[in-house]
């Protein structure tokens, strides 16, 4: 596969999973768009979108950092519009950017209510919403929201009933707008981990003994890169896993991706 000259916009690509990847897209001379509000070193977090920036031109693809707050209609607007006019267009969005507190109903004030539907669904819609036009003019469109399969299960509502909504809000997204621009050949397509990833999310939830059942964010980025690599026009309102397209892919060792080979690893969420 490859994604020579192909211009892919990336929410939350400082770090984690969004970073992962677009250094894997980078390495097959992809022109990367990193929109992100990380623009100075974080005391707790690591990366900014300047030193994503550099990954990303060393592995092989072309960068352009974006101070980006999801939340922001102008921002991301300005954003997609200049990704538009440096790369000559956009053939690919990966809303990645999430928000995420495991707290109940009596725990979650309102201000972090809003956090997580603003960054996970909110973001989603409306960067799906500025990108939609300029996809219209690729040749082979993507969108890919990282959400979960909607399995609708009162296990993955009752003890954090805020942050479920919002993350199966981006999956609604791609329920709804892969049948809704089907005609255009845009593909909209969903992709989970079937195990906890190696992220500062998880470090934040769990410290070292989540980090070390966990996969590393390269199989998700592999995965990815299989998804966007199919035609947008019959492989599109998919929810897929990771190691799924990777065996399908024909890649069923999977040793080299967890943090820890040959320990146990722990399911994620909505599985």
């Amino acid at each position: 596969m490859s994604f020579a000259g192909k211009s892919v916009f990336i929410t939350g690509a400082s770090r984690g999973i969004g970073k992962a990847i677009a250094l894997r897209l980078a390495r097959d001379g992809a022109h990367i768009a990193i929109a992100a509000k990380t623009a100075e070193p974080h005391p707790k977090l690591p990366g900014t979108i300047y030193s994503a920036a550099e990954e990303i031109e060393a592995a092989g693809g072309q960068a352009l950092p974006l101070i980006v707050d999801v939340r922001d209609e102008t921002l991301v607007s300005q954003a997609i519009e200049e990704t538009v006019k440096t790369f000559g267009g956009l053939d690919i969005l990966i809303n990645n950017a999430s928000a995420i507190q495991l707290t109940g109903t009596l725990q979650t004030d309102m201000k972090r209510f809003d956090l997580m539907h603003q960054v996970n669904f909110r973001g989603t819609y409306m960067c799906s919403q500025k990108a939609i036009p300029h996809l219209k003019k690729a040749g082979n469109p993507h969108i890919l929201n990282i959400s979960p399969p909607l399995n609708i299960e009162k296990r993955w509502f009752a003890p954090h009933v805020a942050y479920t909504m919002a993350k199966y809000g981006m999956s609604f997204c791609t329920f709804a707008m892969s049948e809704e621009f089907r005609q255009q050949g845009i593909a909209v397509n969903s992709l989970w981990p079937r195990t906890a990833i190696a992220t500062a999310a998880i470090n934040m939830l769990g410290g070292e003994a989540m980090m070390q059942r966990s996969r590393k964010p390269e199989i998700m980025a592999d995965a990815a890169a299989i998804i966007l690599a199919r035609d947008s026009r019959t492989h599109t309102g998919q929810f897929y896993l990771d190691d799924s397209v990777l065996a399908e892919a024909g890649i069923t060792d999977l040793a080299p991706y967890a943090v820890r080979p040959g320990g146990e690893l722990m399911p994620d969420f909505f599985i």
